[in-house]
């Protein structure tokens, strides 16, 4: 089984990511071929200063390493560093078609906060790239988030679309979500995702532990008293039973037996220290991976390893489409 994910370095990474990605990515590393890479052409599709997103690519990298993937078992790389990604976009885009991308509900969520004149192409074009980027090392799982379900189930579209034009050349994946936590909400408007944008509501997995205690006792409540899962009623309560059950490796049901006699004050203090153990051997790690520079080798070995199974995809591909390689004439 081959396995495929990845981050996009756009901003400042938070627990949500962490929960719903980096805690998990380690789990996969003896269940197949798992190949991780930085989406850093994804995150081109808005605008975004330079030097932040080399520093933030920095980032990711060492989150990857401290979180628990190993190189020896992962394949891990930026996605500029493979050009076949970019390559293999220019010839699918031919196979998904306007309507399908002006459904996506993430296109239209942030191009709604954009002047009409401000919509670049890459953005209305995204989910062809993660296409491209998931069918590239014919992936059979792809753990995602919540939003990024829609995306895995228009590549499955265009898979089918593709094979039924030219044969058995794509591999159709399967998204895979976390039972608990794929979907980390704001802690001061549990309505919204966690997001890398609020910094009051968002934990960032920079932020000193201190800060970290403090965003959580000042997480925003509900009314009553029972700490209980109800994500209508109770958002706030239910954010943070997702959190401690995520980080404790429990269901819902059982944070919840832990507190059925606690007040909101005894559980917001539970769920810091849970963050906070758990957080803060990895913000030890980071420091240490970040500042040896060790993050370098691995991303440049794990290039060349990409580019391998890459190369042979995006060359089936051009052969199926008839596109003529001179190079084997």
């Amino acid at each position: 089984m081959r396995i495929l994910s990845g981050i996009k370095p756009t901003g400042n990474l938070t627990l949500g990511n962490y929960i719903g990605a980096l805690k998990h990515f380690k789990d996969f590393q003896d269940s197949g071929e798992v190949y991780i890479f930085i989406a850093d052409l994804h995150a081109l599709t808005l605008p975004i200063d330079p030097e932040f997103l080399r520093d933030n690519t920095r980032d990711v990298a060492s989150f990857y390493l401290a979180s628990g993937l190993d190189p020896k078992k992962t394949t891990i790389f930026l996605q500029s560093s493979v050009s076949e990604h970019a390559e293999l976009n220019a010839i699918l885009q031919n196979y998904l078609y306007m309507g399908e991308l002006s459904r996506m509900t993430q296109f239209k969520d942030k191009s709604a906060k954009l002047k009409q004149s401000a919509i670049g192409l890459g953005l209305f074009a995204y989910p062809v790239l993660m296409a491209s980027d998931i069918v590239l090392y014919d992936a059979d799982v792809v753990p995602v988030g919540e939003d990024q379900i829609q995306h895995v189930e228009l590549t499955r579209d265009l898979v089918k679309r593709f094979n039924a034009r030219y044969g058995e050349v794509l591999v159709e994946p399967k998204y895979q979500m976390n039972k608990v936590g794929a979907r980390i909400m704001s802690l001061t408007d549990p309505s919204v995702k966690m997001s890398k944008s609020d910094p009051k509501g968002d934990i960032f997995l920079k932020d000193d532990l201190a800060t970290i205690r403090k965003k959580i006792m000042s997480a925003k409540t509900d009314s009553g008293s029972e700490v209980k899962f109800d994500k209508e009623n109770k958002p706030g309560i239910s954010n943070l039973l997702t959190i401690y059950a995520s980080i404790k490796g429990m269901s819902i049901e059982e944070a919840e037996k832990q507190f059925t006699a606690a007040r909101y004050g005894e559980f917001k203090k539970a769920v810091a220290d849970a963050v906070i153990e758990e957080i803060g051997p990895f913000q030890e790690r980071y420091k240490q991976i970040r500042e040896s520079g060790e993050y370098l080798a691995v991303l440049r070995e794990g290039a060349q390893k990409a580019k391998q199974i890459a190369h042979q995809t995006l060359k089936r591909v051009q052969n199926a489409v008839g596109l003529l390689n001179i190079d084997e004439l």
